[in-house]
């Protein structure tokens, strides 16, 4: 009787230590795949380089977070996500930064998104992208902040017709049409209401200077 209890401890410990070689262990369970999931303009393959994990390595000792971080490292990337699929695909999932202005930065324009993140450095602005110009351009800058608020903030029938935006402080954005119609804008606070107004006033009146910084005394010149 002790000989068989002993028999099946040895038995089962050897499946134990079986299977916990083959997941921790073995390339049987290793990464056979990685999928890409989420990106639109960064290229499969530099994600794919950027995540930096071995063919056949164990799923389950892969670093996730040190996966992520190393993608992260991509500055076209906001988030990424990671996850193991069982037997051997490596899921990373990404949302990429969207460009929403770009800032002159010497001979060559920093295309930057809503946080104020660099993209990319370009030698000139993409079209439809509005040129922002403020004195200390930086992620932290009051001015720059207010000014990305606003272009996020403006209308979608009226943003394309955007070409630049100028803000000396976090109350004084102006935004410069395409057409040469100019738009005080004021600060970021109620943006929304802002928006409504011009939109109404572009269809409806003519002027030069459509002043809606304070969205209840409007002013046109």
């Amino acid at each position: 009787m002790k000989a068989r209890t002993a028999f099946l401890v040895l038995l089962t410990a050897g499946v134990v230590g079986t299977a916990a070689w083959l997941v921790f262990f073995s390339p049987v369970l290793g990464v056979r795949s990685v999928e890409i999931v989420g990106n639109i303009t960064v290229p499969r393959e530099h994600i794919e380089r950027q995540a930096a994990v071995a063919d056949l390595h164990p799923l389950a000792t892969v670093d996730l977070a040190g996966v992520q971080t190393r993608v992260l490292g991509i500055r076209q990337l906001a988030s990424a996500k990671v996850d193991r699929v069982w037997p051997g695909t490596l899921r990373i999932e990404v949302v990429e930064r969207e460009a929403v202005a770009a800032v002159p930065a010497g001979d060559k324009v920093a295309i930057v998104d809503g946080q104020g993140v660099v993209i990319e450095i370009r030698q000139e602005a993409p079209p439809l992208l509005p040129v922002l110009r403020v004195d200390n351009p930086s992620a932290t800058d009051p001015a720059t902040v207010a000014a990305l608020q606003v272009i996020q903030a403006v209308p979608g029938a009226i943003a394309p017709k955007v070409r630049q935006v100028r803000a000396g402080t976090a109350e004084g954005v102006t935004l410069v049409l395409s057409d040469g119609r100019t738009v005080v804008w004021g600060g970021p606070d109620r943006s929304k209401e802002k928006g409504r107004i011009l939109a109404s006033l572009l269809r409806r009146e003519k002027a030069n200077v459509y002043d809606v910084s304070s969205p209840d005394v409007v002013t046109l010149k």
